[in-house]
């Protein structure tokens, strides 16, 4: 575990979930700017438990009792999705800084309530997609921007885990369960981000499971201005991921591109399809980074005033907005707009 900073941002956690305590706790301890200062749940003694396990000054036994802490100044809040915008309203209304986990919302119209909340209460509030904050990612970004690959016309992704699993969380659908707004919504953002644009159009098929309804086969096509991505996301296939960007010289695979290791050093392959064997393919490596640390460092630099928040409300509505009208593109069999959500 780092020293933090004499300015760094002391935070509090909304819950015990898993990715709070294996991956983000963990990272914002082993961080520059960030220091967690205090964790709540409903059941003080899963918040005792989790404060000692990773030596968490303060636990406290309910969510109000941590956004009455004068102490915290910035909020992570990993609860299930159903709870992002209520919980991230109160903290706000605190006056509490607030990362909220993806996805923000439960639809781009619920997320929208956030905009008021943060123009009215002045904080920081913004949505946690640990993959922007990636060196590997931006240097992708930079390099189908170059021309490198020509111009860039196809984006395809593939990203599922097998769960099936009725008491967990992701399978509730009233809690926002299901692999689109779990996954999918990495393609959908990265696709964004990448093309600079929003799609103009989308189509999706769902097939859902026959006792749960959640969606657990989703594969979707979205129309930019100048190309297409396509994904596929599951909720029960064996577990796989991969991204590639397609020019008219040359190609961009990413391995591992979600969910890499604090301690990998990942990896991108640039082909200009010379070979189709791959011996003309280039491996850039990259050095070992911790996503959800750069995350957070780069959000208290924004509650700092000296730097902006990754994935604001603005894009976390927007990306939203395209996930709202692949749903509805299930139910009608046709394209939808996004803008039209």
């Amino acid at each position: 575990m780092s020293a933090p900073d004499s300015d760094s941002v002391r935070w509090g956690v909304l819950g015990t979930a898993k990715i709070a305590l294996k991956k983000v706790i963990p990272a914002m301890q082993r961080s520059r700017l960030s220091q967690v200062v205090a964790i709540a749940s409903r059941d003080i003694e899963k918040a005792r438990a989790a404060a000692d396990a990773l030596g968490i000054p303060r636990a406290y036994g309910s969510y109000a009792e941590l956004l009455a802490d004068p102490d915290v100044e910035a909020v992570y809040n990993p609860l299930p999705n159903h709870l992002h915008v209520p919980w991230s309203t109160r903290a706000a209304e605190a006056g509490k800084h607030v990362l909220c986990e993806k996805p923000i919302a439960l639809s781009a119209a619920e997320a929208r309530e956030l905009l008021a909340v943060r123009d009215r209460t002045g904080v920081q509030i913004g949505e946690a997609f640990m993959v922007r904050a990636h060196p590997r990612w931006q240097a992708v970004r930079e390099i189908a921007a170059s021309g490198r690959i020509g111009m860039l016309r196809l984006i395809t992704a593939h990203f599922s885990y097998f769960l099936r699993d009725p008491t967990d969380i992701r399978s509730r659908v009233e809690w926002g369960g299901g692999a689109l707004l779990d996954i999918g919504c990495y393609p959908t953002t990265l696709s964004r981000w990448i093309f600079g644009a929003e799609p103009v159009e989308v189509i999706a098929v769902v097939e859902r499971d026959p006792d749960m309804r959640i969606d657990r086969l989703v594969s979707a096509l979205l129309r930019f201005p100048e190309g297409q991505a396509t994904f596929t996301c599951a909720g029960q296939l064996v577990p796989y991921q991969k991204i590639q960007l397609f020019g008219t010289t040359g190609r961009i695979e990413v391995e591992i591109p979600f969910n890499t290791s604090p301690d990998y050093r990942a990896r991108i392959f640039i082909d200009d399809g010379g070979d189709l064997a791959g011996r003309s393919v280039e491996m850039i490596e990259f050095p070992a980074a911790d996503q959800y640390a750069l995350q957070c460092d780069q959000f208290s630099e924004a509650v700092r005033g000296t730097g902006k928040v990754t994935v604001t409300l603005e894009d976390a509505i927007a990306n939203m907005s395209v996930l709202d009208a692949l749903f509805r593109s299930a139910e009608t069999g046709k394209w939808e707009s996004p803008a039209a959500c």
